[in-house]
């Protein structure tokens, strides 16, 4: 008996002393036997088998795919990362998850807080570490397993106290637990260190498409214009007459649809013929607005307008006669219905400003005059104009009179200078007719009048403009008559490819005259400069003119200076000769080679200077654009380059290539890092 219970006692400690092996733990404070990837935990020294971690107190068996609890030390294998307070083992791709140590097979995922095994393309859940395949982003602050291809599911098996634990009880990664695995391919992850950019520079990606875009642009461009329909014929001429201060210049630029010509409460604001088109209920016809008629005046001024109203109505096919609703009827309106019979053409009777009823009512005081209709309209708001057009339409011939002369192709030629320097008269001279008002009044003309002309096979469209005065005396004036005529004046520049300076060659050149010359520069025109009035100097006093206006205008010393006399007609030849020796420098394209041996020259005589020790280089050289010509100069540290070079380059370029009175553009660019 006692044999007996001494061979049990035997057995039961040997059974002991083995039940690691078995799975069950030894009691706290026992002295467990360590084997092969074993960690003893707090107070125990358990024996652990491959892949299986001791709990809290004790040790446990670690199976393959099982991670310890919180507070175990487990074996680390390939592939994991340890979360915060726990090592757990980590095999290849393998994380743990917070709060437990989940099993982890091929198919299954840990719940939600664990560490998921990321299938390739497939995301993590929220609070894990994911590691970084190619493709595939991680979330913020998780570590995953790049290895198997599973997606995450709810539920997964956990090792707990020698068994299976789930959820909140395992032990997991947080924000601050181990990054992931870097993937292939992969950008890195939130307090890494990102991964070798490509060498490859995104700017030459976006000059590709911004030229890419500019050329389907410009091909969509001209698409819509080889589908737009062709322009409306011309169907007539319109001339609006009437007495000073009727509207005419309000319905002009009612009927026109944009504000061209000026519009003031004074009377005799306009005094030339000034033309615009109207496209009207499918037609499109010329509009004519004219000067106040007045016949009884003895002013020669009123003279001429008188001159330019029978012009007028000389050429015109419809007449549209305008009244004044609200004023009474005048003997200047009987000779002027008198002179508007005689003519024999189509009469429109209009009386504006017939803004309420009661101006209405005032109108038919009109009926007096003659007529047998009598249109009311109001110009300034708009009210009866739809009945004028149904008018003007239903008068129009069917088929043209005249045929249509077109200002395109025409080379456009503004004249600008100070007042009475003989520029509508150089502009009659050209044209070979009285198109322009000329009176020995400086300020005559007001408004920008086109004009098209034709000399030797050449076609011009001559602008002519109101005289710029000096910005104090207009202020000091307090005229805005005269402000509205120098605005249209410097915008006539604007739409011109040669601007023409006229000066009095007998009063000089005036510091005006530089400061119109600069607003012409500033907005790339070609520079002609003209002394007119020739005939009033002999050779020596011409001579000392020229001079004098070479001095005052030396910031344009490439522009030609031209002699004529708008009185006899003399130098006017020449002056055309020079205008169109400058347009056609204007647009003027130089072929990339001529440009390139041209620079390669300059540079051996001239090099840039050195700055800081060291020269910049010029390496291309091409034309980028015409009217004005641009050049584009490839080089390095182009803000090197002092100013005075810049004018040597610029100058030797006019010389070179015969760019005479033209305003050449140099623009030096810096030469991309990386290109050849």
């Amino acid at each position: 008996m006692s044999a007996a219970k001494s061979a049990l006692s035997r057995t039961t400690t040997r059974r002991g002393k083995d039940a690691a092996g078995g799975g069950r733990a030894t009691k706290k404070g026992a002295a467990p036997e360590k084997r092969r990837g074993v960690a003893s935990t707090k107070g125990a020294a358990p024996e652990k088998r491959r892949g299986v971690a001791s709990s809290k107190g004790a040790a446990p068996e670690k199976r393959r795919g099982v991670a310890p609890t919180k507070g175990a030390a487990p074996e680390k294998r390939r592939g994991g990362a340890p979360t915060k307070d726990a090592a757990p083992e980590k095999r290849r791709g393998v994380a743990p998850t917070k709060g437990a140590a989940p099993e982890k097979r091929r198919g299954v995922a840990p719940t939600k807080g664990a560490a998921p095994e990321k299938k390739r393309g497939v995301a993590p859940t929220k609070g894990a570490a994911p590691e970084k395949r190619r493709g595939v982003a991680p979330t913020k602050g998780a570590a995953v397993s790049s290895k198997s291809a599973v997606a995450p599911r709810k539920n997964a098996a956990a090792s707990g106290k020698g068994a299976t634990a789930s959820g909140k009880g395992a032990t997991a990664s947080g924000k601050g637990a181990a990054g992931s695995q870097k993937g292939r391919g992969s950008g890195p992850s939130k307090g890494r260190a990102p991964s070798e950019q490509s060498s490859h520079d995104p700017t030459e990606d976006r000059e590709e498409l911004t030229a890419e875009l500019a050329d389907e642009a410009f091909a969509a461009a001209e698409d819509a214009a080889a589908d737009a329909p062709a322009p409306l014929p011309l169907a007539g001429i319109v001339a609006l007459v009437g007495r000073p201060n009727t509207g005419k210049s309000t319905l002009f630029n009612r009927l026109v649809g944009r504000r061209v010509a000026i519009v003031h409460d004074e009377p005799g604001v306009t005094r030339d013929r000034h033309y615009g088109d109207v496209i009207s209920r499918g037609r499109r016809f010329a509009l004519v607005d004219t000067g106040g008629f007045d016949p009884e005046s003895g002013d020669p001024m009123r003279q001429g307008i008188k001159r330019q109203i029978d012009l007028a109505i000389a050429e015109a096919d419809v007449i549209v006669c305008v009244l004044d609703a609200v004023t009474p009827v005048t003997p200047s309106e009987h000779a002027e219905l008198g002179l508007l019979r005689r003519a024999g053409k189509p009469v429109i009777y209009v009386a504006n400003k017939a803004d309420s009823t009661r101006a209405e009512a005032e109108a038919a005081e009109l009926y007096r005059l003659g007529m047998e209709r009598l249109i009311l309209i109001s110009a300034l708001h708009g009210r009866g104009i739809s009945d004028l057009e149904m008018a003007i339409e239903a008068a129009l011939p069917e088929k043209p009179t005249a045929p249509e002369e077109s200002a395109e192709g025409a080379l456009r030629i503004a004249i600008v200078g100070r007042p009475n320097a003989g520029k509508s008269s150089l502009v009659n001279r050209i044209a070979g007719e009285e198109r322009m008002l000329v009176d020995a009044q400086p300020g005559t003309t007001r408004d920008p009048i086109d004009t098209l002309a034709e000399r030797d096979g050449k076609r011009f469209l001559l602008i002519d403009t109101a005289g710029i005065r000096r910005k104090a005396k207009v202020t000091k004036e307090d005229s805005a008559v005269e402000a509205v005529s120098v605005m249209h004046a410097i915008r006539a520049m604007e739409r011109a490819e040669v601007v023409l300076l006229l000066c009095d060659a007998a009063e000089g050149v005036a510091e005006q005259d530089a400061k119109i010359l600069g607003l012409a520069v500033d907005r790339g025109c070609g520079i002609v400069i003209g002394l007119n009035k020739i005939d009033l100097l002999d050779r020596k006093a011409l001579a000392k003119a020229e001079q004098d206006a070479r001095d005052k205008l030396a910031f344009v010393s490439w522009a030609p200076i031209a002699h004529v006399s708008a009185r006899n007609g003399r130098g006017a030849t020449k002056l055309l000769e020079t205008v169109v020796q400058v347009a056609d420098a204007y647009r003027k394209r130089v072929p990339t080679g001529e440009l390139n041996r041209f620079f390669e020259q300059i540079l051996l005589t001239h090099p840039p200077p050195t700055h800081g020790g060291r020269a910049p280089r010029l390496f291309f050289v091409t034309q980028a654009e015409t009217s004005p010509p641009l050049f584009v100069v490839i080089a390095s540290d182009p803000e090197k380059l002092h100013f005075s070079y810049r004018r040597y380059v610029a100058n030797q370029l006019r010389q070179t290539f015969g760019l005479e009175g033209v305003p050449v553009r140099v623009k030096y660019k810096e030469r991309r890092r990386g290109s050849r």
